[in-house]
């Protein structure tokens, strides 16, 4: 048995290495090299712990930001930072583009039915115009502005204080993310997990969703997704721990959707229940357990990650522009202490400060879709049915094309104007197919506002107060940028917690 597998083993191998011998020539192309069958499988598994920075870097080696990525057995991906196809994409040919079989396959279990997990298809519409609408209603505004004002004082800044008294360094990722994790629980279920207190308790429905996000994630970028799907069939290693984390999660959510369906009951119609998201889909008579279970827990997954990836890389960026800093800080306090909705709205430079931020590090660094039917790109990329397409906001926001020469500094200034005969600044939005954080086109995010209100309402709250101290083992020079779904700082961010002087900015 063993001769024969050999016999058809080093014809292949002869021809593998044939051919790597054809393509070792040099070049100045950051491009991977590509085989018959594997494809650039063997140069994906040797960046697999950076592909971010990877395929970054060859995307702006691109004169066109888009490059084809030639994965196994034929298999082809495109990556791009191009607005035209950002466009294309998202907006002129959106009914063309979809999750795709990938994503549907990696997410269906933890995500269901949720909006997050589907196409454009009625069941997707239904579920954004019902969203849309309740985002748009000013009592939920008024209800997220008052969840995030209590947390705001009542927990963040105690524990902030409390560091800074006993000189204790914080991993101020982990508590942004508890901080973001206490909020959109309360915001999309009404109900308050106490995630950051002073004891940092290890809340066992947190663990749940962390994990499960981590290992979702680790199904979507597998180099051989076949390994996966095994683990599941047989139900051992990290599939197993993800049933089980994806259990915990659907089980305690549903227990709040049955008591929120009884205490409906109990009302009846003429009373309202609370304003959080949940009693708001009950309340309008979407009354299936599981169809608003999906709904909530794709909220939740957006809320909490995002904010709180945005917020990290904002401190670090402030610690090292201290320029920048200043000029916030000084913005924040010709404000009153607890400003509400319509003062942060007014914070204008705190605004385009995490716009900039955003652009370096944006929450979500990589979005892929799927083509339903053959296309061309503008630009002329061919794309066959079934290709993944991927817009790539993490290299876009490094494009000298599109931010200038600059593109490296921390600048919020590119996101203003002086007004006319008036020292004041005017904040300018950019086209969202240049600065697709928030998507674009009809996907683009529904929360945004909800998220501006919440990350400027916190660096207003902590900057007036505090300064963050990076407080590494050793010294870096920039922390390591990850993404799990979304993006994170790897290894945390420790920092010292220092009271700002009253005349300090």
């Amino acid at each position: 048995m063993l001769p024969i597998f050999l016999l058809i083993l080093i014809p292949f191998l002869s021809l593998f290495f044939f051919f790597f011998l054809l393509n070792t020539s040099k070049s100045n192309s950051k491009a991977p090299k590509s085989y018959p069958l594997v494809g650039s499988f063997f140069a994906i598994l040797a960046n697999q712990d950076r592909q971010l920075q990877w395929f970054s870097d060859i995307l702006l080696d691109s004169p066109s930001a888009t490059f084809v990525l030639r994965r196994s057995y034929s298999k082809r991906q495109v990556f791009s930072g191009d607005p035209a196809v950002v466009q294309h994409i998202l907006k002129s040919n959106f009914q063309n583009y979809g999750k795709g079989e990938t994503f549907h396959s990696g997410l269906t279990d933890f995500l269901g039915h949720g909006i997050f997990n589907l196409d454009g298809d009625e069941s997707w519409k239904f579920q954004r115009q019902v969203a849309s609408h309740e985002f748009n209603t000013k009592s939920l505004r008024k209800f997220v502005e008052t969840v995030v004002d209590t947390e705001l004082s009542d927990r963040l800044i105690p524990i902030l204080s409390s560091a800074a008294k006993d000189g204790t360094v914080l991993d101020f990722q982990n508590i942004i993310q508890r901080f973001a994790f206490d909020n959109i629980c309360r915001i999309a279920f009404g109900f308050d997990p106490v995630y950051l207190s002073p004891s940092l308790p290890q809340a066992k429905f947190a663990i749940a969703f962390e994990d499960s996000v981590r290992i979702s994630h680790g199904r979507l970028t597998a180099s051989i997704p076949l390994i996966w799907k095994i683990k599941k069939f047989f139900n051992i290693g990290s599939e197993k721990r993800l049933k089980m984390a994806i259990s915990e999660v659907k089980e305690y959510a549903m227990n709040i959707v049955k008591q929120k369906k009884q205490k409906l009951e109990q009302l009846g119609e003429k009373e309202s229940l609370d304003d959080d998201l949940l009693s708001r889909f009950l309340s309008s008579g979407h009354v299936d357990e599981k169809f608003v279970t999906d709904i909530v827990i794709s909220f939740l997954m957006a809320g909490r990650d995002t904010t709180s990836a945005a917020l990290t890389w904002y401190f670090w960026l402030l610690s090292q522009n201290p320029e920048v800093q200043s000029k916030v800080v000084k913005e924040i306090k010709e404000h009153s202490e607890v400003p509400a909705y319509e003062e942060v709205k007014d914070l204008v430079y705190v605004h385009a400060s995490l716009c900039e931020c955003m652009r370096l590090y944006p929450p979500v660094p990589l979005d892929t879709k799927e083509a339903l039917n053959d296309d061309v790109l503008p630009g002329g990329t061919v794309v066959k049915k079934g290709m993944r397409v991927s817009y790539f906001p993490y290299a876009m926001g490094r494009l000298e094309s599109l931010w200038g020469s600059d593109w490296a500094e921390f600048k919020p200034e590119r996101w203003l104007q002086k007004e006319e005969n008036s020292k004041s600044w005017r904040f300018v939005q950019k086209d969202s197919y240049h600065y697709p954080v928030f998507q674009a086109g009809p996907r683009i995010c529904l929360g945004k506002e909800m998220a501006f209100l919440q990350m400027k309402s916190v660096v207003a709250g902590v900057l007036r107060r505090f300064k963050m101290v990076p407080a590494f083992e050793r010294e870096v020079v920039e922390p390591e940028y990850i993404s799990y779904l979304t993006a994170k700082m790897k290894g945390g961010f420790p920092v010292k917690i220092v009271e700002r002087g009253q005349d300090e900015n």
